[in-house]
């Protein structure tokens, strides 16, 4: 069952039982979400993350995990209050330290990855199944980060390269806008923390990016090459050419 699928059906069961309804309402409101694009690690590996689902890393993380994450949008923890990294232990950043989660924190370097360009405008869409208030904080791997390497807190830098406060939601997403550094190559994660202000819960989720090698050579990380061009054939012989009439020196054999 998708993450959707579940919302829709505890909606209907509220509907048809006044006491469950009530029950829902009096308790704390949640909020809930989690990264679509570039699409997070929870996302990609859910059963709403269609052909990312099938990869290899999000099998292997379903595996690890022993149960699908279909919960993609709910990897909250309490009363962190800014402490995250006092909080959230070296290696399971991207699943929060939830053991419900720890699939996601698999060292490796072949999970579901977005393309993108160092010092280019990101816009972020931050899917939003129950919306509140907070702050984003967007932080992106050192230079150097190894993917096949548990993910600690000393390959972040120690500030966001961008926090967004209760930025606008639309279509049923926060659009959170920030430019990349620009000194990144190879295969990089984009942390999120999302710091709810209406609610004591933190949200934590990592999004693998593949930044272009190097301007020089122009490759890619775990984004993918781009289309190769096809090469020019040989240009033929010119007539007269070392004194040959449309044969080069050498020719005969």
């Amino acid at each position: 069952m998708s993450r959707m699928t579940a919302h829709r059906t505890a909606l209907a069961g509220a509907l048809v039982t006044p006491l469950l309804l009530s029950l829902w309402a009096a308790g704390p409101a949640q909020a809930h979400g989690a990264p679509t694009n570039p699409v997070s690690r929870a996302y990609a590996c859910s059963p709403d993350g269609g052909a990312n689902a099938r990869s290899a890393a999000c099998k292997a993380a379903v595996a690890a995990n022993g149960a699908p994450f279909t919960f993609w949008d709910n990897i909250r923890v309490p009363d962190v209050g800014g402490r995250d990294r006092q909080v959230v232990p070296d290696g399971k950043l991207c699943s929060g330290g939830l053991p419900d989660y720890k699939g996601l924190d698999l060292a490796r370097a072949d999970w579901p990855s977005t393309n993108l360009r160092p010092g280019a405008t990101l816009t972020m869409k931050y899917a939003s199944t129950i919306p509140h208030t907070g702050t984003f904080k967007l932080y992106l791997t050192e230079q150097g980060y190894d993917p096949t390497k548990p993910l600690t807190w000393s390959d972040l830098p120690t500030q966001p390269f961008a926090s967004v406060k209760d930025p606008a939601l639309t279509g049923g997403a926060y659009r959170i806008t920030a430019k990349l550094p620009s000194d990144r190559t190879g295969h990089q994660v984009l942390y999120t923390i999302w710091q709810n202000s209406s609610t004591p819960d933190t949200y934590y989720s990592g999004s693998d990016g593949g930044f272009p090698q190097s301007a020089k050579h122009g490759g890619f990380g775990a984004g993918g090459p781009p289309p190769r061009r096809r090469p020019h054939p040989p240009a033929r012989p010119t007539a007269g050419v070392h004194g040959g009439a449309g044969r080069s020196r050498g020719a005969d054999t």
